[in-house]
């Protein structure tokens, strides 16, 4: 599957060279992705992805809540291998979301702060492109970015930031809004990292 060198590189070294809980985007728990998968009411039986998961323990408690079907897919393959290691019953994909060709469905789409990393419209139009084809109809998008508000950067890069019209705007008419909600992050620092967060059902 293509992945873009450099960028992969970055997050390889990022994950080889940082422990989980010194990067920005740590949170000791994934309650709020939780909260947000919960309200969307998926079964345990519906296939979860987890886009940019990272070291993220997300796709862990789903496992432990009962969820059948959990997929974490990173560029890094240090972060993926390390996942699916220690919870086995992971599936772990290595790709570029912008580049990638999902040969399957999913029933939710989650991404919490991937999507702003995409600066360019090559890579927007693929991320968009990955979406449309790897969610089923009737399926939930949940993607969080940086608020308007937000950080400029993340981890050395630039970011795209968006409010709840903007990523909307982005998905386009095949996606419906249902539900947003502009939230505070605090590093393991103490900073305060503005996100927004919006929920989508594929139509």
């Amino acid at each position: 599957m293509s992945r873009t060198p450099t960028r992969s590189v970055h997050w390889n070294t990022v994950y080889e060279t940082r422990a989980a809980d010194a990067v920005s985007w740590f949170e000791a728990s994934p309650d709020r992705s939780l909260g947000w998968i919960a309200r969307v009411g998926a079964a345990p039986a519906e296939p979860v992805i987890d886009v940019g998961g990272g070291l993220s323990g997300l796709g862990g408690a789903l496992l432990d809540l009962g969820f059948e079907d959990v997929t974490l897919l990173d560029i890094s393959d240090t972060a993926v291998r390390r996942q699916v290691a220690a919870r086995p019953a992971l599936h772990g994909i290595v790709a570029d979301v912008s580049t990638w060709r999902p040969e399957r469905v999913y029933g939710v789409w989650h991404d919490r702060a991937v999507l702003h990393f995409l600066q360019s419209e090559p890579e927007r139009t693929g991320y968009r492109r990955a979406l449309e084809a790897g969610l089923r109809a009737g399926g939930h998008a949940i993607i969080a970015t940086f608020a308007p508000d937000g950080p400029e950067t993340c981890s050395g890069l630039p970011v795209r930031r968006y409010d709840a019209a903007g990523l909307a705007a982005f998905l386009g008419d095949d996606f419906e809004p249902l539900w947003d909600e502009r939230f505070d992050h605090r590093t393991p620092w103490g900073a305060i990292q503005r996100f927004e967060v919006a929920i989508f059902r594929r139509r």
